[in-house]
């Protein structure tokens, strides 16, 4: 099956028109999923994504963002902060991306929880626009808490584990 652009406007056209909040669409080369998010009675723009078949870890869904310029919407208070531990460092996320515990799926994790680390080890993955770049930890010593499921995107400045420094 094959999707050219002017088929895809057409395809994204008809689902603006609609009432359709998610659509899957595969073929032997391209994968399309389109999905939409309608918290007020404007229609948010839809979220599409194309994907060649993986050849690593497997492809993630979007997360439809807020449109641009749109007021913001009446927030909630921020959840209470969690006690943290003073003798925990953090290993935060450089930048936006997807977490992964291992550099292949089916291959061991980098880190477990208790696993004693050093200065410069791998200890994930974060995939960014197809780019696999492996985050070394900054200091020694043993994972005390791991924060991020497998395969979950992560934004810039998130903590993904915890670390008891050596």
């Amino acid at each position: 099956m094959q999707l050219d652009h002017d088929q895809l406007r057409q395809l994204l056209a008809l689902l603006g028109d609609s009432d359709i909040q998610e659509l899957k669409l595969e073929g032997d080369d391209f994968r399309l999923e389109v999905r939409r998010n309608l918290p007020s009675p404007a229609p948010a723009p839809a979220t599409v994504t194309m994907v060649q078949p993986p050849a690593g870890p497997p492809p993630l869904a979007p997360v439809p963002a807020a449109p641009i310029g749109a007021a913001p919407g009446p927030s909630a208070p921020p959840p209470p902060a969690a006690s943290v531990r003073s003798d925990l460092q953090a290993v935060t996320a450089p930048m936006v991306g997807t977490f992964y515990r291992s550099s292949a799926p089916g291959e061991a994790p980098f880190v477990e929880v208790g696993s004693r680390i050093s200065a410069g080890q791998p200890v994930c993955i974060l995939e960014a626009m197809k780019l696999m770049n492996e985050l070394e930890c900054e200091f020694s010593g043993e994972v005390v808490e791991i924060l991020v499921e497998n395969g979950t995107p992560v934004e810039f400045g998130q903590v993904l584990m915890r670390i008891k420094a050596a």
